[in-house]
């Protein structure tokens, strides 16, 4: 039972874990904002060479 306990309050690796949920979280994110941002972009050159 002694060994139980001393796993559930065992906390080492539960940081880096969070780190590593909040860099994926972030580079969902980027990915997402870079899409958008190269749709606009492919657009923007789009019209500038149909107007040349």
């Amino acid at each position: 039972m002694a060994k139980f306990v001393k796993l559930i309050k065992n906390t080492e690796g539960a940081t880096a874990i969070e780190y590593g949920l909040i860099a994926a979280l972030i580079a969902v994110a980027a990915i997402g904002a870079m899409q958008g941002i190269g749709d606009s972009l492919s657009a923007t050159f789009t019209d500038v060479s149909n107007e040349l």
